[in-house]
C-alpha cells in the first residue's frame, strides 16, 4: 500500500519559518508530480505549490516568493519551505502526489494525513 507521511507542522510567529516534509513509501514505481495543498477552518482545499518530476514548479499567488517546494526524487520525498509566515498561512497542509505503480498502470492520486500550521500574530 502507497502513503503519503507528512511531518514539520507546528505552531510559528507571524514572520517565522517552517519547513514541511512528506515522504512516499511502499511499492512504487514512479512518482509524477507532486503538491501542497492546505485547507483553513470553513473554507475550501486549495492549492498551495507542486512540482513535476522534472523540477517545473507552480505556487498560489497568495504564497508566491514567500513558499519555495523542492522534491528530492532519490528519496520520493517533497518539501515546502515556508518564509515570512503570516496569520493567513494557518491551515492544515496535505501533501499530494501522481504515483505510478507500475510500467503499465496509470498514475493514482495520494493524499497524506495533513500537518497543522498555525501562524501567531
Amino acid at each position: 500500500q502507497v502513503q503519503l507521511v507528512e511531518s514539520g507542522g507546528g505552531l510559528v510567529q507571524a514572520g517565522g519559518s517552517l519547513r514541511l516534509s512528506c515522504a512516499a513509501s511502499g511499492i512504487i514505481f514512479m512518482i509524477n508530480t507532486m503538491g501542497w495543498y492546505r485547507q483553513a477552518p470553513g473554507k475550501q482545499r486549495e492549492l498551495v505549490a507542486t512540482i513535476t518530476r522534472g523540477g517545473t514548479t507552480d505556487y498560489a499567488s497568495s504564497v508566491k516568493g514567500r513558499f519555495a517546494i523542492s522534491r528530492d526524487n532519490t528519496k520520493n520525498t517533497v518539501y515546502l519551505q515556508m518564509n515570512s509566515l503570516k496569520p493567513e498561512d494557518t491551515a492544515v497542509y496535505y501533501c499530494n502526489a501522481q504515483i505510478k505503480l507500475s510500467v503499465a498502470s496509470t498514475n493514482l492520486e495520494v493524499w497524506g494525513q495533513g500537518t497543522l500550521v498555525t501562524v501567531s500574530s
